[in-house]
């Protein structure tokens, strides 16, 4: 997996193909919008992130939130590319033993999204059950961090559930979801 800050025009056009066919599929995400009106307004640097955000299995699709549009990573699982990660830089340097690979908030900048808030897991799952046996990091508060704590969510008993863990536990299934603005 090699991401990537620029794509050839071959890449950017292979990518658009995989995303319009995801728009297509799950019309229900983005009634009323069409594929035309969200590549219009797509640059080069977005097209990397999205791409980014898809070789790491994230599955990116349109959702309007608060009415914006965002690509969001709608994989019915959390992203396999992003799983066994730690929270942050900090929790990942404090860890003595079996140290993971990488944190979760290194992986958002490298791939150049944003993590999603509680509210936006929340949002998601209005479109589908996402995360029914895997779970998501989510942006953590200050105070929580400061703490040494951070916050994952999920989906069991068809509810959203909100938890708290070290900020250096690691998981092979817990991931993080992202999201770009269009």
């Amino acid at each position: 997996m090699t991401l990537k800050k620029k794509l050839t025009e071959a890449e950017q056009e292979e990518l658009l193909n995989t995303l319009e066919s995801r728009f297509n599929t799950h019309k229900e995400r983005h009634e009323n919008i069409s594929f035309e009106d969200i590549t219009s307004k797509l640059d080069s640097k977005q097209l990397a992130v999205l791409h980014n955000m898809e070789i790491t299995e994230g599955e990116p699709d349109v959702i309007e939130m608060d009415g914006e549009l965002y690509f969001i990573d709608c994989s019915k699982e959390s992203p396999k590319g992003r799983r066994s990660v730690c929270y942050d830089r900090t929790a990942l340097e404090a860890r003595k033993k079996y140290r993971p690979e990488n944190s979760a908030v290194d992986l958002v900048n490298e791939i150049g999204c944003e993590m999603l808030t509680e509210d936006d897991y929340r949002t998601l799952q209005q479109f589908g059950d996402f995360d029914l046996k895997s779970s998501s990091w989510i942006a953590t508060p200050e105070n929580i961090r400061d703490l040494g704590g951070a916050l994952f969510c999920d989906k069991r008993y068809n509810t959203v559930f909100l938890y708290h863990n070290g900020a250096d536990s690691y998981y092979g299934a817990r991931g993080f979801r992202g999201k770009l603005k269009v």
